[in-house]
Parts: C-alpha cells; structure tokens; sequence
C-alpha cells in the first residue's frame, strides 16, 4: 500500500454468540466479502478491549460499527460522530465500560482522527443465538449499503 494513502478502519464490535449483539461482526464480516476502496481495512473487534487501541492510533479514519439498546426501535440504523466517549449512545451493550473506556484512553493519547459510529438498535431481550434476527440481519445490510456509499463518497484516486 502506498504511503500516501490514507488508512481507514473499519471495526465491528460485537459477540456473535449473543444473537443481535454481535451485528457489529456481522457488517464487518459482509464488508469483507465486497470490493472496498483502496486503504479501506476491516477488523473484527469483538467485545473490544485495550487490544483494539494500536489499529485504532494507526488509522487515518476510523469507522465503528455497533449495537445499541436505546430508545429507537429495534433495526434502526443510527450514524453519529461522537468526539468522546460520553458522546456514545448510553447503553451501549455487553461491552459498554470496555468501550467507552478504550475510546477515552484514545483521546487522552491524543488520538487524532474523528470516529463514525453506526450504531443499531437491538432489542436486548432475545435468546442466545449465533444469528441475528429478521430486523438485525436488516440493519445490517442498511449499515453496509450507508458505509459503502460513504467509503466510495469519500474514496480520492493517489496519484
């Protein structure tokens, strides 16, 4: 890869084993599969952790996907740019304090690049699955398609 160019990181955070919770991985996993804009590189997060903050410092432009238990209904796709970590939507779900505690110790290191997070609205009452609901599975196609049109928006040839 050039050195010119740009790294963008796209993280899905999740766990696969708690159905709808783990949709984070699932729209890493599909964006994977897809021809993405060169220095565009996909992660699998998982329930995040301080092993997530050296990708996140070497990017360029960071992208996090999530689920979310908030007030919107379940499937709702939610794109914000969040600047710290209390900006974060407040029920995050299994992994809530991981999260937000990475993102603070990126901003106190100095990290510089903004932060899109797409966060989708779960409902935090359903079975343990490793598949994600009707509604989920159509969030999640949503969040690749808006992520797609955003990489490409956004995509500038090197020269």
């Amino acid at each position: 890869m050039p050195s010119n160019l740009e790294k963008t990181l796209i993280v899905g955070l999740g766990n696969i084993l708690m159905g709808d919770e783990g949709v984070g991985v699932h729209v890493v996993r599909m964006l994977e599969q897809l021809n993405l804009p060169d220095g565009v590189e996909c992660l699998d997060g998982g329930t995040g952790g301080f092993t997530l903050l050296e990708p996140l410092q070497c990017a360029d432009h960071i992208v996090l996907i999530d689920a979310a238990s908030d007030d919107n209904a379940p499937g709702t796709v939610t794109r914000t740019t969040p600047r710290f970590s209390r900006d974060y939507p407040r029920t995050l779900t299994a992994h809530d304090v991981g999260v937000k505690d990475l993102l603070d110790v990126f901003y106190i290191q100095g990290g510089g690049p903004d932060i899109t997070l797409y966060a989708i609205t779960i409902d935090p009452h359903q079975p343990i699955s490793m598949s994600l609901s009707k509604q989920a599975a159509r969030a999640a196609e949503q969040a690749v398609q808006r992520i797609l049109a955003e990489l490409r928006s956004a995509a500038v040839p090197v020269s």
